[in-house]
């Protein structure tokens, strides 16, 4: 007998948001090392800002590709719990999953190492930026291992509803990347002054420091420590890699579809000059960071639908799902409102260049707009992927982005009157395309069967 709607939703919805808090700080806290670094390298010169903005784009490019695999953790050890499988059985696939983030470093590392020189060569940098855009590079290639294991213990960990270990081990990380931002880049302490180059360092140490915060969460909660994950056994690769790679690939081309799409918008900017350089950074990190609230949702919901998918709860997968999404809307429409009813208060914070600010107060109204989509195609992806659907909601978003998007931007930019606000337009219209579609396959993944009432419909 099934419990009335609207109580039920918000049972649900408050379920969620208490596993979604300690994600969007644990999220805002990555943010926070990448503006430390900004920060820092902007003091040091104009240079090495420039050096460890080329640098970190190149190693972020990478960085969506192997954490977007690796997310394939997430759904599938909460499938596996909500199965009710043995602590046992989920350790030795979370084993398995940590053998395979070693190898995927690797591929990462020399991946970066030997893209440095050719992508330098063709970005055309001056002396004294390529010099330390490639010393900055070859010290970041050095954080690929240490993430991507970081990786696999964040989503497994989130999997089992522990949220604050990531949260934890986030905070460390900020901490050592600061301080050793402060220390390497200026020569502080009876440190040597090594510039960008010591920024990139920064964050290969407080990539270091989160594997040991992890380390020592999963020796000290019980729930971790029956995995079993320091075992001495050799993994079974196999089976797992493969789960992982047909899961996780599909994962890798959604996230990347979107974060490359936002990168190529923003060097379309380029083409109008400086200021509106400038003023799309100010709206665009503002929505970003708006952002984090509904990707972190988006996690929580994949958790959330995946336990009740594993338990073969239909009901449950379609309410949990639902509700994630709808708190996803309810926050575009608190976030918009905010952007477009403070545009001017919001720019302030970040410049008071007269030739900026104007710009960025009507790129922030466009920003609201697409913040409403932005923050229904997150939650609904989390929902889908918690019922391991990521093979059509890759074509939705992939057609979403590259295939409408881009050309759209950039035919209304280059071919119209409409300029850089043509950029902008191609954001709201595919996260719009992309928001519609994934709502609709999820709502069709999850239709209620009577043929096969209480099943879930499952890729």
């Amino acid at each position: 007998m099934s419990r009335p709607i609207m109580p039920a939703l918000r049972l649900e919805a408050r379920a969620n948001l208490r596993l979604a808090a300690p994600i969007i700080a644990t999220q805002v806290t990555f943010m926070g090392m990448g503006t430390a670094d900004t920060i820092m390298a902007g003091r040091y010169s104009a240079e090495g800002l420039a050096a460890v903005a080329v640098g970190a784009n190149v190693w972020f490019l990478a960085f969506m590709v192997f954490m977007g695999i690796l997310m394939a953790c997430s759904p599938i050890v909460a499938q596996r719990i909500g199965a009710g499988r043995s602590a046992g059985e989920t350790g030795a696939f979370v084993r398995a999953a940590l053998a395979f983030s070693v190898l995927l470093g690797l591929l990462w590392m020399a991946g970066m190492r030997l893209a440095a020189d050719p992508v330098l060569d063709w970005l055309a940098l001056g002396e004294p930026t390529r010099g330390y855009a490639h010393d900055y590079i070859l010290a970041a290639s050095w954080s690929a291992m240490p993430l991507c294991l970081c990786f696999v213990a964040r989503n497994t960990a989130e999997a089992h509803g522990l949220t604050r270990v990531a949260l934890l081990a986030g905070l460390a990380g900020l901490f050592v990347n600061v301080l050793f931002d402060w220390l390497l880049m200026y020569g502080r302490l009876g440190f040597p002054q090594m510039g960008p180059e010591g920024c990139a360092w920064a964050t290969v140490l407080a990539a270091a420091t989160m594997v040991l915060v992890y380390a020592g969460q999963y020796r000290r909660i019980a729930t971790l420590r029956a995995l079993g994950v320091f075992r001495a056994e050799v993994p079974r690769l196999g089976e797992d890699i493969g789960e992982i790679l047909r899961l996780g690939l599909p994962i890798m081309l959604i996230v990347t579809a979107e974060s490359w799409m936002f990168n190529i918008g923003a060097l379309m900017m380029a083409r109008f000059g400086a200021d509106t350089v400038a003023a799309h950074q100010v709206a665009i990190n503002f929505a970003a960071l708006s952002f984090m609230v509904p990707l972190s949702v988006g996690f929580a919901t994949t958790v959330r639908v995946g336990l009740a998918a594993g338990a073969g709860d239909a009901a449950a997968v379609r309410l949990r799902g639902h509700a994630g999404i709808a708190i996803g809307a309810c926050f575009a429409l608190f976030s918009a409102s905010v952007m477009a009813t403070m545009p001017a208060t919001i720019v302030g914070l970040y410049t008071d260049a007269a030739a900026v600010t104007p710009l960025a107060v009507q790129f922030l109204y466009f920003a609201a707009v697409f913040q409403i989509f932005d923050c229904i195609q997150a939650t609904a992806n989390g929902a889908l992927r918690g019922v391991k659907d990521t093979r059509v909601p890759m074509l939705i978003t992939v057609s979403a982005y590259w295939i409408v998007g881009l050309p759209l931007a950039w035919w209304l930019s280059f071919r119209t009157s409409t300029g850089p606000f043509g950029v902008w337009w191609g954001f709201i219209v595919s996260l719009a395309i992309a928001a519609a579609g994934l709502s609709a396959r999820f709502a069709r993944r999850t239709r209620p069967r009577p043929q096969a009432s209480g099943s879930v419909d499952m890729p």
